[in-house]
Formats: structure tokens, sequence, C-alpha cells
């Protein structure tokens, strides 16, 4: 019999309390975080938690994830949660491909998986493979992308903001700072969870909204060039929305190029992001603490696994959305660097 190890769980549980708080009618709130003195108070007090017996546990976490900075903090979160409750977790990135994800998902149920995590960027394409997993006795729990479809695919809970709800949190950013005109600025194509962030956006913002997919995160000079395009071929446009960290920091070259003052705002977290909040070059960015989405998604994998535990009630479990903007900046900056924001 598998032994739960309860301080392990007891610490796990702690991080769930605190995600659990929103519901889709929620509005997005500040992003709060302990100010770096206390976060690195707290470390130098932390002991590691050893699991005094070893699991025979696997789960499969199948993403569309790249090695960029968002998705290195997912992956960091789960595999902390993995190491903390002593499972195997087996990391399966497939760069926005959706043909290797659905291999992955497969492989994962030849594989006996006890539990998967998925993503559902494409909710076409892995769907069935998704319900498949599940008749197959394997529990599924989505996190990232897949909000509104994990319920009707059977999955356990979703892990995550509701994009919608972020976006709309975004276009009330924009009527407070005053923009006309917002550019929805995409850096992947096909994508559900970033196609609901610029409708959110549409939903709330007062002004006009253009989405344009500008180029992958794998070419910045495609993304600058792009967004500078749009903006000399429209001056109306005074704001962009990079639904990304990456393509938020390159929206701020392409103003310069264009030579235009810009309201941008921005999707998650990078170094280059915050170092550009600080600098007053991005007004505020949607947080999504995509280390949650990695760490609790292990989590209730566990807990179903061990004790049939379920979450949600039917409902997401809400990691985000906040909003990190020069009022809080230097606080999670700290946590940033120590790569768990």
């Amino acid at each position: 019999m598998i032994k739960t190890r309860w301080v392990a769980t007891l610490a796990a549980l702690t991080l769930i309390l605190a995600a659990c708080g929103g519901s889709d009618d929620s509005t997005p709130a500040e992003t709060t975080a302990a100010p770096a003195t206390t976060a690195a108070a707290a470390a130098e007090t932390t002991v590691a938690v050893t699991p005094t017996q070893s699991s025979d546990l696997t789960f499969h976490m199948v993403t569309h994830s790249d090695d960029g900075v968002f998705w290195s903090v997912v992956k960091r979160g789960a595999q902390d949660a993995a190491d903390a409750l002593g499972v195997e977790m087996v990391w399966s990135p497939s760069s926005n491909d959706p043909e290797k994800q659905v291999q992955d998902v497969q492989a994962a149920v030849a594989a006996g998986s006890d539990g998967i995590g998925v993503s559902l960027a494409n909710p076409e394409a892995l769907g069935p493979e998704v319900e498949a997993a599940i008749a197959a006795g394997i529990p599924v729990i989505t996190l990232n992308s897949g909000s509104n479809q994990f319920k009707a695919l059977g999955a356990v809970t979703h892990v995550g903001q509701t994009e919608i709800v972020a976006g709309e949190g975004a276009g009330e950013r924009f009527n407070a700072l005053g923009a006309g005109k917002v550019l929805c600025a995409q850096q992947e194509q096909g994508n559900i969870g970033l196609e609901e962030r610029c409708e959110g956006l549409a939903a709330t913002f007062n002004g006009d909204v253009v989405t344009q997919f500008v180029g992958l995160d794998s070419e910045p000079e495609t993304q600058i060039n792009t967004i500078a395009a749009a903006l000399q071929a429209d001056s109306d446009i005074d704001g962009v929305l990079g639904v990304g960290p990456n393509v938020a920091v390159r929206a701020v070259e392409a103003g310069v190029a264009a030579g235009r003052d810009l309201f941008i705002g921005g999707f998650d977290i990078s170094n280059d992001l915050i170092a550009a909040i600080e600098a007053g070059d991005v007004h505020f960015t949607v947080d999504q603490q995509q280390y949650l989405q990695g760490y609790l998604t292990v989590v209730f994998l566990y807990l179903n696994a061990t004790n049939l535990n379920t979450v949600g009630g039917g409902l997401p479990v809400l990691t985000g959305p906040g909003f990190v903007t020069t009022d809080n900046v230097s606080q999670v900056k700290a946590l940033v660097d120590a790569g768990t924001r």
C-alpha cells in the first residue's frame, strides 16, 4: 500500500486553498507576492522534505509547451510536486505540434499512466484522445488551455485561468489607460486560449480591437517588423496587447521602430517583461501563476490516485488572472529570478 506523505501533501494543500478562491465571474485582482526580504527569509528556514517511501505512481504531463520562459516554470512546478510526493513525472513537450501531442497522449495510455495532465490548445485534435484515455480508466486533468472544454470531455478538473475573463481584465486596463484602438498581437495560430484572450479584450474595451498573428516567438525580428508595419498602416492604433510575454516586449521595440508612443500590455511573465514594466515601457501584464498549473495538476492527480479525491466540483481551479504593474513588480521580480513565477 502506498503511504501518503502527509507533510508534503499538507504543503500542497496549502497551495490549493490559495488557488481555489476564484470563479469565472470574479474580477481580476492585483497579483500580490511576499516582499523579496520575506521570500529570502522563508528560503533560509525551509527544510527540504524527503519522501520516506518511494512510489510506483507515474504521471504524464502532455503539453503544447516549448522550452521558453513560460513553460519552464510550469515544468518546474510539476517537477517540484513530483519530488515532494515521491512520484515520477514524465514531461512531454510538443512545441505547438498537435500531432505530436496526440502521439504523446497515446504513448502515455499505452504505458499505463496513473494520470495524465494535458493542455488543450487544440481541443479538436486532442479531445478524442482525452476521451480515449478516460475510457481506459486513466484520470485526466487539463491545464493551461481547456477551461471551456474539460468538463464535456470528462476530465477531473481544469487548472489555469479563464482566458476570456483574463482578456476582459486587460480590456478594462486599456480603458483606464485611455487607449482608443488596440492591436491584439498573437504569437501562435490555432491556439484557442490566445483567441479567447483577444475575444475577452474586445468584450470590455471601449475602443476598437484588431487581432493579428504577428509571428512565432522563435522569430523575434518577424514579430517586431510585423507589429511595426501594423502601426504604420493604421495611425489610430495606440495600444498593443501581446498575448504572451515575448511579443509584449517586442511591441516596445516595434513602437520605437514606428516612432509611436503606445500603451502596452502583456500576458504572463519573463525577466525581459519584468524589466520592461520596471522601466515603464510596458504598463501591465496578466499573471496566470503558471507554476501552480504544473504543481497543482500533479498534486490533484496524486490525490485522485491515492485517495480518490476530486477537486473543482465541475468548475476550473483558477490560478489567475492577476496583474503585475509598476506597483508590485519589485516584489514579483525576486520570485521570477528564483524560477517560480
